[in-house]
Formats: structure tokens, C-alpha cells, sequence
């Protein structure tokens, strides 16, 4: 009952500076009603974002498709590579995430050690409250859309649906394969070597390698950081929120910090170079 109540007090202040955020942005956009023609929504648009990821339409009717389009980008981006792009990104990745498994066995007992101090920032960031403070984020901006008569908002809730599933589905892959098992399912003495390929089968609870909820957040922080990047403060909010939720995973023993940042990685990078690019 308590976490419960901790929840909804979240949702509901996350809520309420959501509204505030579209009252806000409409009020600095045209007082009118927003036109049909799509020259003028594209105009609208640009006075909310300034880089491509305004410019990406979406609607109900399109989700399928563009979610089938987004697939498609994603798994064959080895072939970009193979045109000699995005290896620099691609390596800090890979790197990044190298050390960081080579240094799993080192950092987490000193988080396991200490989560009894974490006790009240843990109940807030529950594997499934977690899960819900996420989705709040889409539901909050998509019924400010609609009570505000803010299409721009709309289609940002829709597009962070889209890249929260784009995400989930990549996530979900690298699960199946790595099976790496938890930290809390390491017993309290227990060695933090060897980890892949020994956790459970499922790769919904049993794998941890990479973390879903830091894949998640970091894809919805994205489309709202981008498309509203023109409003300072919003990406700083949207990537802070994203890294406490995602930072949570490891102070809960879910998952290493390697874990974590290929999520968080992915993330970002599903969304930033394939649900957002202009269509």
C-alpha cells in the first residue's frame, strides 16, 4: 500500500508538470486552432523543435507501418557499418559497455553492500512502479494533447510509444541470447564472474543483459528531449529522469551497470537514428 501510494503520487505530479508544459508551449505557439494543411502543421512544429525530429508525422493509422519501417532500419544497420558509417558511436558502445562488464565483478558488491541505505529511494523506482513512472510519461502528454487541442503533443506521445516498443524489441533479442543472470540472484558471498549465459531462459525476468527499463526510459526521454529541445530545460528534465530510473537498476540489484548503459544506449540510439528520422 505504501508503494502504491508513492506511485501515485508520482504519476500524478508527473501529470500535472506535463499539462503545465503544454500550457506553456501552447501559449508561446499561434493562439488559433491548429490548421489542417500540412505545411502549416510542419510550421507549427518548427516552433517547438528546430532539428529533424520535429518534422517526423505520425499518426494512429501509421503506427503499424512506421513501427514495421523503424524494424527494418534497425536490423539491417550492420549494413551501414559496412558503408564505413556511424563507427565512432558504434565503438564508444561497444567499448563503453566492454569495461564495463570487465568491471561488473568489482562494482557491485559495493551496491549490494549498500542498498539498505537506498531502502527509500528503491521503493520509488520498484521494477513495476519503475515500469509505470515510464508509461506515465507517453499517457501524460498524450491526454494533455488531446484536452489542450495539441497535435504536436499527440504525436509525441505516439512516437514515444513507438520507440519504447522499437527498443523493447531489440532489448528483448539481446536477452534471449546473453542470458545473463541478475545480481540479485548471485547468492550474499557469491562471485559476480561468469554471469552470462546462466541466468533463466526467459529473457522477460530470468536475463539481464541489457536493461529494459534503461532501454525504455532513455527512448522516451529522447522524443521528448528532441522534440522539444528548444525549450532548455525539457531535455535536461526528460535525461535526468531517465538516468534516475535508470540508475535505480543497479541500486535495486537488478542489473549491472553494464547492463544499464548498453539499455540506456540503445535507447537513445534506437530512437535518435531510427523512430525519429524524417519520413
Amino acid at each position: 500500500m505504501h508503494r502504491t501510494r508513492r506511485l501515485w503520487c508520482f504519476v500524478l505530479s508527473l501529470s500535472s508538470v506535463l499539462y503545465s508544459l503544454s500550457g506553456k508551449l501552447s501559449a508561446q505557439a499561434d493562439e488559433s486552432d491548429l490548421p489542417d494543411s500540412p505545411s502549416h502543421v510542419a510550421e507549427y512544429s518548427s516552433k517547438h523543435a528546430g532539428d529533424p525530429a520535429g518534422e517526423r508525422q505520425v499518426s494512429w493509422k501509421s503506427i503499424s507501418k512506421d513501427f514495421l519501417h523503424d524494424q527494418k532500419e534497425i536490423w539491417l544497420f550492420p549494413g551501414q557499418l559496412a558503408k564505413g558509417k556511424y563507427w565512432i558511436p558504434t565503438l564508444a558502445v561497444v567499448g563503453g559497455t566492454a569495461v564495463l562488464i570487465a568491471s561488473d565483478k568489482h562494482t557491485m558488491p559495493y551496491f549490494r553492500n549498500h542498498q539498505g541505505q537506498l531502502d527509500d529511494v528503491n521503493d520509488v523506482f520498484d521494477a513495476y512502479i519503475a515500469t509505470a513512472e515510464v508509461i506515465s510519461v507517453p499517457a501524460s502528454l498524450l491526454i494533455a494533447g488531446y484536452t489542450r487541442h495539441d497535435e504536436y503533443q499527440v504525436q509525441t506521445a505516439i512516437l514515444s510509444g513507438e520507440a519504447y516498443a522499437n527498443a523493447a524489441v531489440v532489448d528483448l533479442a539481446i536477452k534471449a541470447v546473453t542470458r545473463r543472470k541478475r545480481p540479485i540472484d548471485v547468492p550474499v558471498g557469491g562471485s559476480f564472474e561468469d554471469t552470462f549465459f546462466a541466468g533463466g531462459k526467459s529473457p522477460f525476468h530470468g536475463s539481464a543483459f541489457p536493461s529494459g527499463h534503461a532501454a525504455g526510459v532513455f527512448s522516451v526521454a529522447t522524443v521528448v528531449a528532441s522534440r522539444y529541445r528548444n525549450h532548455k530545460w525539457v531535455p535536461w528534465l526528460a535525461y535526468s529522469f531517465a538516468a534516475a530510473v535508470s540508475f535505480s537498476r543497479v541500486t535495486t540489484a537488478a542489473h549491472f551497470p553494464s547492463d544499464v548503459f548498453l539499455g540506456a544506449a540503445l535507447g537513445y540510439t534506437v530512437t535518435k537514428y531510427a523512430v525519429l528520422q524524417p519520413r
